[in-house]
């Protein structure tokens, strides 16, 4: 059981290191909409696609458990799935904002929603329990 909870942490610990990188500019001030979260990536992407996968720390720390633990059931699968789409889902949302530069104009008006604080935290509020009911 320790394990379990042991685990659950190493993966709020990382979630919130990807959450810090995500949200902070090259200015040290934090970003309130889902573009500057995308200028953030891009920032990485456009230095190497390895250092944009780097600050993934969440799905480094998930695939390590899976190796660990040896659990690969149904819920392990589903929570690297989703961790795996939430990745190439911010590479595509990078190559259409700013490589192709083909938005439409109500993707464009979303990007520039300003986000409550919590929201770039939502990832710690849904990997961290789906990985406790995962193991247990």
């Amino acid at each position: 059981m320790e394990n379990v909870l042991l685990f659950t942490f190493m993966l709020v610990v990382a979630e919130l290191i990807e959450a810090y990188i995500q949200t902070k500019g090259r200015d040290t001030q934090r970003t309130e909409t889902l573009f500057g979260v995308l200028v953030n990536l891009h920032h990485y992407y456009r230095k190497s696609i390895f250092l944009f996968f780097l600050v993934q720390p969440g799905f480094y720390v998930l695939l390590f458990i899976a190796l660990v633990t040896g659990v690969l059931n149904v819920s392990m699968i589903f929570l690297l799935a989703l961790k795996i789409f939430d990745m190439f889902y911010k590479i595509e949302f990078i190559k259409k904002v700013f490589i192709e530069k083909q938005v439409s104009v109500e993707v464009g008006q979303m990007l520039e929603w300003k986000m409550p604080p919590y929201f770039f935290l939502m990832g710690v509020g849904v990997y961290p329990p789906l990985l406790y009911y995962t193991l247990t």
